[in-house]
C-alpha cells in the first residue's frame, strides 16, 4: 500500500470559496454575513471534484490512500477573530470528512484547527476532539504562525502550545507543522513562507527540550523539511554548541519529514541525510507545484517516480517510506486500516 501523508482539498467546489469571500466581506458586520446553513454542497459535487482530480491522479500515479486535510493556504488564520476561524475550520473539516465517507478506501481526514493570532490555543480543543472522536481524523495540521508571516506567536517550545500537545499525546496523533497564507509581502506563500516555516519549526525544537517534556509527541515537517536536510551539518553543529544531544537522540524520535520535494536530486539528498525511519511518502497533490518538468516530461509533484528511481533506497526502505512509517507515525491510521483487514 502506498500512503500519501500530505494531501489538501485544493479542488473543493467553488461554492466554498464564495462562502468564505462573503464571510470575509462581513467581518465587521457578522450579522450580515453568510450562515453555515447557506453553504450547500451536494455529495455529487464532492464526488466530481475528487474523481476528476485527486483520485484520478492517485490512480494514474499508483498511490492508494491520502491523509486529507483542508487547503492549507485557505486556513488563513490571520483573517478575523476566533469565531471567524472556528466557523471556517468546522466547515472545511466537515467537507474533508464527507470526502472520506464517500471514498473510504482512498481518503482519511486530518484536521485544521481554528487558530487565531493572540488567542489561547486551548480554544482549538473542542474542534480537535470533534474531529478525532466523530470524524475519525488521524492527525492535525498545526500552524506555528497564525499571524500569516509576521511570527507573533511564541515558538513551538513555549507553554503557549502545551494544551494542543497534551491532547495530541492523549489521542496519540501527530501534527503536521503547516503554515497558511502569507500576508507579508517579503514572503511568497508557497515558495518562501512554507519553507521558512518548516526550517524555523525544526530550529525551535532543536533549541529546546520540548521532547523531554513530551516524549511521545510527534511532528511531521512537510516539504522535505525546508532547508533542514541541506543544512544538516549546520544543525548538528548548532546542537553541539548548545550542548544538546546528538540530533538522532534529540529530535529524530519525534520529528519526521515528508517527500514533497520536486526533483530527483532533492529526494536523493533527503534520503541520504535523513534516516529512512523518519521519511514518509507525500506528494501534496494537488498543491503548490502542478506543472510538468520540461527536463523530465513528468509532473513535478509525481514524487513516487523519485522514490522508485532512487539508487539509494532498498525495497525494504521503500516499503517503510510508502507505508510502514505512516502506520507507525499515525497510529489511528494503522488502527483504521487494520479494522478493514489491511
Amino acid at each position: 500500500m502506498i500512503i500519501d501523508c500530505h494531501g489538501h482539498y485544493t479542488t473543493a467546489p467553488k461554492a466554498l470559496e464564495n462562502w468564505r469571500n462573503a464571510q470575509i466581506a462581513n467581518l465587521n458586520t457578522p450579522e450580515l454575513g453568510p450562515k453555515v446553513a447557506d453553504l450547500k454542497i451536494s455529495d455529487d459535487e464532492l464526488r466530481e471534484t475528487i474523481e476528476s482530480n485527486q483520485l484520478r491522479l492517485m490512480k494514474e500515479r499508483g498511490s492508494d490512500l491520502t491523509i486529507f486535510s483542508p487547503r492549507a493556504s485557505f486556513m488563513a488564520h490571520h483573517i478575523g477573530d476566533f469565531n471567524v476561524s472556528s466557523t471556517w475550520a468546522a466547515i472545511c473539516n466537515e467537507l474533508c470528512f464527507r470526502v472520506s465517507e464517500l471514498f473510504p478506501d482512498h481518503f482519511i481526514p486530518a484536521a485544521m484547527l481554528p487558530q487565531s493570532p493572540g488567542v489561547d490555543p486551548a480554544t482549538c480543543i473542542p474542534e480537535l476532539v470533534k474531529c478525532v472522536e466523530q470524524y475519525g481524523n488521524v492527525g492535525i495540521n498545526l500552524n506555528p504562525d497564525p499571524s500569516g508571516g509576521h511570527w507573533t506567536s511564541p515558538p513551538l517550545s513555549d507553554k503557549h502550545w502545551f494544551p494542543i500537545y497534551e491532547k495530541m499525546v492523549e489521542y496519540d496523533i501527530p501534527a503536521m507543522i503547516h503554515v497558511s497564507t502569507s500576508c507579508n509581502a517579503c514572503f511568497h506563500t508557497t515558495g518562501a513562507h512554507y519553507l521558512n516555516a518548516d526550517t524555523t519549526a525544526f530550529m525551535q525544537c532543536l533549541t529546546s527540550d520540548l521532547f523531554k517534556q513530551f516524549p511521545t509527541l510527534k511532528f511531521l515537517i512537510p516539504h522535505g523539511g525546508g532547508a533542514v536536510p541541506y543544512h544538516w551539518g549546520r544543525f548538528r553543529g548548532l546542537a553541539q554548541e548548545l550542548k544538546k544531544p546528538l540530533l538522532e537522540e534529540h529530535l529524530l524520535n519525534n520529528i519526521y519529514f515528508d517527500t514533497c520535494v520536486y526533483h530527483q536530486p532533492g529526494i536523493d539528498l533527503l534520503n541520504t541525510v535523513i534516516p529512512v525511519k523518519n521519511v514518509l511518502f507525500a506528494s501534496e497533490m494537488i498543491g503548490a507545484v502542478r506543472g510538468i518538468d520540461p527536463q523530465t516530461g513528468n509532473y513535478y509533484d509525481d514524487t513516487k517516480r523519485y522514490i522508485e528511481a532512487s539508487k539509494i533506497l532498498s525495497n525494504e526502505d521503500r516499503f517503510e517510506i510508502y507505508e510502514g512509517n505512516a502506520r507507525r507515525v499515525f497510529p489511528r491510521l494503522d488502527k483504521a486500516l487494520k479494522a478493514k483487514g489491511k
